[in-house]
Parts: structure tokens; C-alpha cells; sequence
């Protein structure tokens, strides 16, 4: 398993048009490992969902993850997700997942080809934990 804490740069929502709460929603971000012997990893992501008023479904995601002597790119392959409400306000999003790596070198070459599973909880404004399972054991932190 590993665990990144991770902020929103940017984000934009397009009105699909046909009915109410139909929208398309951009997110980049950036995550990085808050601890541990590789804390300094990090990823870059951009992902596209459609929204139906409170539930989400991923349309592409693309994330680049940055290791110490490593570099790979993981591009979704399927992900669904809603908004979590507290006091009748948005506290966030829920999503879960599943990401594969397409190219993967150095220290993270054994991602390539590999599938992993992502979940995702909101931690404050604009910043959210992603957790990715099935994380192989020869890269995770000591």
C-alpha cells in the first residue's frame, strides 16, 4: 500500500447542457509521500469525470509519478467517485478505482504493466489522501 497526501492546483466545470447538475469537471493535482524513506516522492495528475448531480465517473486520468532514481506514467482505466456532504455544504470527494502503469524505469520499473487500485477521501479544502493498493513490496517505504 502506499499513501499520498495531495493538493488541488486547478480545476475547471463545464455544463454539459442537457439537463441539471450535468457537468465536466478537469482536476490537476499534486501528491506527494508525506513521510517515511521515500518522502520525497511524488505524482502530477489531471483527471476528467462526468458528473450526474452527486456521482462521479472518471473519463481519462493521467498521473506521473517521481521516485528517487525512478519515473513512471499511470493512466486510469476505470474510477467512479460522489461528493461527501457535511453541514448541507461540498466537504469533498469519494473515489475509488483502478489505474495501470504504461511506462515505468529505475526504482519504479517494476510498476510496469502493473494494475493498482486507488481510493480516495477528502482531508480539507482542496486536499484529499490518495491510497493506492496492491502496491508492490519492493518499492514501499521502510
Amino acid at each position: 500500500m502506499r499513501r499520498y497526501s495531495c493538493t488541488v492546483e486547478g480545476s475547471d466545470r463545464e455544463p454539459v447542457g442537457d439537463r441539471d447538475g450535468h457537468l465536466i469537471v478537469s482536476l490537476q493535482y499534486t501528491c506527494h509521500v508525506a513521510n517515511g524513506a521515500l518522502k520525497d516522492s511524488g505524482i502530477t495528475g489531471l483527471f476528467v469525470s462526468e458528473w450526474s448531480s452527486e456521482k462521479q465517473t472518471y473519463l481519462a486520468s493521467l498521473d506521473v509519478h517521481r521516485a528517487l532514481d525512478g519515473f513512471a506514467v499511470s493512466q486510469l482505466l476505470e474510477g467512479i467517485g460522489s461528493s461527501l456532504m457535511e453541514d448541507n455544504r461540498a466537504a469533498g470527494i469519494a473515489a475509488s478505482g483502478k489505474t495501470v502503469f504504461k511506462f515505468a524505469s529505475g526504482s519504479l520499473a517494476v510498476l510496469s504493466g502493473r494494475t493498482v487500485t486507488f481510493t480516495t477521501k477528502p482531508l480539507d479544502y482542496r486536499q484529499f489522501e490518495m491510497e493506492f493498493t496492491d502496491w508492490p513490496d519492493t518499492i514501499q517505504p521502510k
